[in-house]
């Protein structure tokens, strides 16, 4: 069995459902899926403790998942990675973008996640019910956009390239609008629309969210601001329940399931067996 090595460093909305994606019934029996990581800081003290940890593991793949991956802690679990020679794969938020060139200089693949937004952390603002409201919302995006299809396909060809003995083509994906919402497949155009429309709301939560948390000063004025974000990434939610209601109506969802072989399967007809 092949050893899957994830590294959770900080969060973003596609950490806690990362290695969930790749095994969704937990039945594949061609992949061991190991998840270490450094809680919600990502210094690099920490990011450097979690890197270590999986590399002991020996894992073939490792995917490493954080937010703003050109920081210094995330930097350092690079370099731990590249000299332990495992092919990796970095996840990370728009910020991340400004790490690509050096991701790519050492030979590992990356996915920016545009839509991926920043949380208002504003102290004022931001307790654990908010932030868990905020996570479930932004999940709820992540799928309904293509987002989470994009990356498990991407993911399980790399995987199947290391169990056929192959050197494996690292995805390098900035991952947008179009990209995404092509990968879910969309059985209805108006439900690519409304993912379309509810991905670019979250890449906007972002930007207002940076703008409340470090350019605005002032408790009165930055938080209408992360109030804001929120509520629109809460509308962003509910365009992507409609577009999923959409394929629905017209027996058009496409599931893209695992074998238990790790191949994924596909069907778009509700009691259609994937094939």
């Amino acid at each position: 069995m092949m050893k899957i090595g994830i590294i959770k460093c900080g969060n973003i909305g596609l950490s806690p459902i990362l290695d969930l994606m790749l095994d969704e019934r937990a039945d594949r029996e061609d992949i061991d899926i190991v998840t270490t990581g450094s809680g919600p800081k990502l210094g690099p003290e920490q990011c450097e403790g979690a890197t270590k940890m999986m590399i002991e593991q020996k894992p073939s793949l490792v995917l490493f998942i954080s937010p703003n991956t050109a920081l210094p802690g995330p930097k350092k679990a690079r370099e731990l990675l590249q000299s332990a020679s495992i092919p990796s794969i970095i996840i990370s938020d728009a910020p991340g973008k400004r790490a690509v060139d050096e991701i790519a200089e050492k030979k590992m693949g990356y996915f920016i996640i545009t839509c991926d937004a920043m949380i208002g952390a504003r102290r004022p603002f931001l307790d654990p019910t908010e932030m868990v409201f905020f996570n479930s919302d932004m999940i709820r995006v992540l799928a309904g956009t293509g987002v989470v299809k994009l990356i498990a396909s991407a993911i399980e060809d790399v995987i199947t390239a290391l169990k056929d003995g192959q050197t494996p083509k690292l995805p390098q994906v900035v991952i947008t609008w179009v990209k995404a919402t092509t990968a879910a497949n969309f059985g209805n155009p108006y439900a690519q629309n409304k993912a379309m429309a509810a991905f670019q709301a979250c890449v906007a939560v972002a930007d207002m969210n940076v703008d409340a948390c470090f350019k605005t000063k002032g408790r009165e004025d930055y938080m209408p601001k992360v109030g804001a974000a929120h509520e629109l990434l809460r509308h962003a939610a509910k365009l992507v329940d409609e577009a999923r209601e959409l394929d629905k109506g017209m027996n058009k969802v496409y599931r893209a399931p695992h074998d238990t072989d790790g191949k994924l399967l596909s069907k778009m007809d509700f009691a259609a067996k994937p094939e």
